[in-house]
């Protein structure tokens, strides 16, 4: 029995019966009051203090949810038997790891006694500059346990990247490596250290983790931090903050994006069991760097009594097919992947099922871009029995918005429909809901995981103007999408980058869709510049290809793949050979700051270096001819 069905039979008990998801969807997102708190009695949520309601005022923006309830996400973290593994932690710079939940509680405990020592409590800001790492998570959980707020940048981030995000916070506390090793390449961050040290003037402490081999100088050991404990969760309000998240930075300063304690516990207690299936004794393996809101996802795995699987270092050292060994080792129940991953391992004729053992595989996570209904039909084939569960949130939520789950049927190249609790719509221009029509991805009712607001926002005035300025009372989450009449939908790229092509709106992931299906390209990036006249505008694509040359035949070959696939709109004035793409560290194509280049923007203006995965890869664009 799945986790959700378990969840259907308990509501079906107390009066609730539902006839599969879709009638469950509805009622997840009318009846708030009556879904939330089932989330909470299902789970088990322990309040420390009573709420005097669920959800008193549902209207957006300031939504309050279970007030007067008191509680820490921390304690619901730590609860599996003693003797059974956590964690599980799996890295290029040091050897594999393991912790027990007696283990891990342990050193959260004693980290907790050394926070303590600095002088961290309630509303103190902890900063850590670390990879994915065992220590993080015990660190992550000490911070929460005392009601402190926790941010994270992976190591790889430069240190004006760091500062510009930490600065904003005013940390008390830096808990940093000195370097690490990625796949062969030994990476030395002292100097980084440094200047984030100079660049922190609020930083009273700062705390070495050993990991690389270097030593740090006028540090606090991490080992000397672990001397003592003191058990214990420090009961906080439903939104007090819990972590910081930060925006990529690809359209302005980070926004430092602010998460509370409750709508995090809920959110992720719903989504991790409900959709991702998951339950005592699983395991999850997705990787991610400690600057993505998957880590946070990751993390929160322990919630369900699940363990969780660490990778930190080259994803793809030594091969495409380390990660399926990780699941096989590791005996993954959920595995995430990226669909750019997904999509390599079918180019190169993988077949992970075959040559692993991933009999205890149920589930496969695909997130952070689109995936090709091609990629849909490789899992398929390759995985029989296993649910490819295709979804799209954001650091906004810190969680899914659509996505798929046990209940929900899978249809190649879309994803299986909104999540529950999420009353996710197209909206056209005029706020008028469309169906199968591209329109812009909104939410009409409140989840408890929307952020508890901006960081330094004080008036709220960002906050409002970010998510709720084009429709008063409404989300507006920034992709571009289209659903089906069954529910199912399609993301189309983001609304910011879309292209509007003579008055036509073309979503980007349609044109990666075809190209990347040419046996010639490897990627593809395309980009619309308007024409102030009101003409059709210079639509550019540029393609990294594969032991191909870009001439007049396969120019001819993608545009008449573009317009017997989509429309004649959709060929390209220009195509353009480069060699790399560029995309953010979770994989994003950056399709607005190539666009502002070609418009004479400077690359420093349009994204930091240290935002993109290869930082060369803006070079190869200039402003427009």
């Amino acid at each position: 029995m799945t986790e959700i069905d378990r969840y259907l039979a308990w509501l079906a008990e107390r009066g609730h019966p539902f006839d599969g998801y879709s009638a469950l969807h509805r009622w997840s997102v009318t009846d708030l009051d009556g879904f939330w708190a089932s989330i909470k009695d299902f789970f088990g949520v322990r309040f420390h203090s009573p709420a005097s309601a669920v959800v008193p005022d549902r209207r957006m923006p300031g939504t309050e949810w279970f007030p007067g309830a008191t509680l820490n996400y921390a304690e619901h973290a730590l609860g599996g038997p003693a003797g059974d593994v956590a964690v599980i932690a799996y890295s290029q710079t040091r050897d594999r790891t393991e912790l027990t939940w007696g283990e891990l509680r342990d050193q959260v405990a004693r980290a907790r006694a050394g926070l303590m020592r600095l002088g961290v409590g309630r509303g103190d800001r902890v900063v850590a500059y670390l990879p994915n790492l065992p220590e993080t998570v015990v660190a992550y959980l000490a911070v929460a346990s005392l009601g402190a707020i926790w941010a994270s940048c992976a190591p790889e981030f430069g240190a004006r990247s760091v500062v510009d995000r930490f600065g904003q916070i005013e940390p008390r506390v830096l808990l940093t490596v000195a370097g690490y090793r990625y796949g062969t390449k030994d990476v030395d961050r002292r100097a980084e250290v440094a200047e984030i040290r100079a660049g922190l003037p609020t930083v009273e402490h700062v705390v070495h983790v050993p990991y690389g081999g270097h030593d740090l100088p006028d540090t606090l050991a991490w080992n000397d931090l672990l001397t003592e404990s003191a058990p214990g969760f420090e009961p906080v309000g439903f939104a007090h903050p819990l972590c910081v998240l930060f925006s990529s930075g690809t359209t302005g300063k980070p926004k430092a994006i602010v998460h509370g304690h409750g709508g995090i516990l809920l959110e992720h207690l719903k989504n991790h069991a409900l959709s991702w299936d998951l339950r005592p004794g699983d395991r999850i393996l997705w990787f991610s760097t400690t600057a993505w809101m998957m880590w946070n996802a990751l993390v929160s795995g322990l919630l369900t009594g699940a363990s969780i699987v660490l990778v930190d270092g080259n994803p793809l050292h030594p091969d495409l097919a380390w990660q399926w060994r990780l699941a096989a080792e590791t005996r993954a129940t959920l595995m995430g992947a990226s669909p750019g991953f997904l999509m390599a391992c079918r180019k190169a004729g993988l077949d992970p099922a075959a040559s692993h053992d991933l009999s205890a595989l149920r589930q496969l996570g695909a997130a952070g871009s689109p995936l090709p209904a091609e990629g849909y039909h490789w899992v398929h084939e390759r995985f029989p029995g296993v649910l490819l569960n295709v979804g799209s949130g954001g650091t906004d939520v810190c969680s899914g918005i659509v996505q798929g789950g046990p209940l929900q049927p899978v249809v190649a190249g879309e994803i299986s429909g909104p999540c529950l609790g999420v009353d996710a719509k197209a909206f056209d221009e005029h706020g008028a809901q469309v169906v199968g029509e591209l329109g812009e991805l909104v939410i009409t009712a409140p989840m408890p995981s929307m952020p508890v607001g901006f960081w330094g926002d004080d008036t709220g005035a960002r906050y409002r103007d970010t998510y709720f300025g084009t429709y008063p009372g409404v989300w507006r989450h920034g992709d571009w999408i289209r659903f089906s009449p069954e529910g199912s939908c399609v993301i189309a790229g983001r609304s910011d980058a879309t292209l509007n092509r003579g008055g036509v709106r073309l979503g980007t992931a349609e044109f990666y869709a075809v190209v990347e299906e040419l046996p010639e390209v490897d990627d593809s990036l395309v980009v619309h510049l308007e024409d102030p006249a009101g003409g059709n505008g210079d639509l550019r694509l540029y393609v990294v290809l594969r032991d191909a040359v870009l001439d007049a035949p396969l120019r001819a070959k993608i545009a008449s793949a573009l317009k017997s696939a989509l429309s004649p709109r959709h060929v390209p004035d220009t195509i353009t050979a480069v060699p790399v793409i560029p995309r953010n560290r979770t994989g994003k194509k950056l399709e607005l700051p190539v666009k502002k280049l070609l418009l004479g923007a400077r690359a420093g203006d349009v994204v930091g270096a240290d935002v993109l995965a290869d930082p060369t890869a803006l070079d190869h664009f200039g402003a427009r001819a």
